[in-house]
């Protein structure tokens, strides 16, 4: 049996979206869906909430309208709402806590495209004991699939396939549940799962200042690029030999790729439909950082990113 899957949302385009997501999600999954919104008081009336409505009747309004929204789109789906006065982060993390899974909405970065995660969603992903989706603003059903023949109805967008799991994953610290949300997540779609593994090497060789004269060549030794490149489709293989035996309907693709992990995961999901990477805790308290691949794609993957959180 499935814990709920949350949703916080604020009033935003983006924490809809967030909404419906975690709904389709929740549907997927056979569970149900809890619908979160927090909110506190202020010293003075809000800017933003009209003057014949007090901040609790105004909080009340945004709740029951993305109940309403996701309701009427989801008639199914076993719903439930709840209402909180207090801090924002400390609410959602205590949300995150009782819940399979978290998603919270994060608004476009402009030009460039992307998440701008706010200090809100920020701190939620940092100190969530659970894995959180951020989902961007805009995004719907039809994004979740590939394109859609001409002439397909809406209703029938559904039937067509979803769009690839992308996993990040981290040989030298591979997670079991990592791997494991991200196989759950292509096998619930019906899709393929595309393991991303990005390496580094020197810059170059460092000379021996003893020699004054360089070796010769050898011909028949693999540059070191290829030499690394080889160990880590080997070592990226034998991670995954397991899980692909586990999984035997889940499509893998494994790309192996020279650059900064953060950059090759960025354009590895144009196309994607979700992006798993990790936050490891390293035994701190729950909140210590995300890390630099995870922080980087939050806020510059096109599609939804869920960050799961490891030992």
């Amino acid at each position: 049996m499935f814990r709920d899957i949350a949703v916080g949302i604020d009033g935003s385009p983006a924490s809809l979206a967030a909404a419906h997501w975690a709904a389709r999600e929740a549907e997927r999954r056979g569970s149900g869906l809890r619908i979160v919104h927090a909110w506190h008081r202020h010293a003075r009336p809000a800017p933003y909430v009209p003057l014949d409505r007090t901040e609790h009747e105004w909080a009340g309004q945004l709740l029951q309208e993305a109940v309403r929204s996701v309701r009427g789109a989801h008639p199914g789906l076993r719903i439930t709402e709840r209402l909180v006065c207090g801090a924002t982060v400390a609410a959602l993390v205590a949300t995150a806590a009782d819940a399979d899974l978290l998603v919270l909405g994060s608004v476009g970065l402009g030009a460039v495209g992307g998440f701008v995660t706010g200090s809100v969603s920020q701190r939620v992903v940092t100190r969530a004991a659970r894995p959180v989706v951020l989902v961007r603003a805009g995004r719907s059903a039809a994004d979740e699939h590939l394109p859609a023949a001409d002439g397909v109805a809406p209703e029938e967008i559904a039937g067509t396939p979803c769009r690839e799991v992308v996993l990040g994953l981290d040989v030298s610290h591979p997670c079991d549940e990592l791997i494991e949300f991200a196989f759950e997540a292509a096998r619930r779609r019906g899709t393929g799962l595309r393991v991303v593994h990005a390496f580094r090497t020197p810059s170059g060789a460092v000379s021996d200042p003893s020699l004054t004269i360089p070796p010769a060549p050898v011909p028949a030794a693999p540059a070191p690029p290829a030499l690394e490149r080889a160990e880590a489709e080997r070592t990226v293989s034998a991670v995954l030999r397991t899980w692909r035996e586990k999984y035997p309907a889940v499509p893998v693709t494994e790309t192996v790729t020279e650059g900064r992990a953060a950059v090759v995961l960025v354009h590895a999901v144009k196309d994607a439909g979700l992006l798993v990477v990790g936050r490891r805790t390293d035994g701190r308290r729950i909140g210590a950082h995300t890390g630099p691949v995870a922080h980087a794609v939050m806020h510059h993957a096109g599609c939804p990113v869920a960050v799961v959180p490891h030992d």
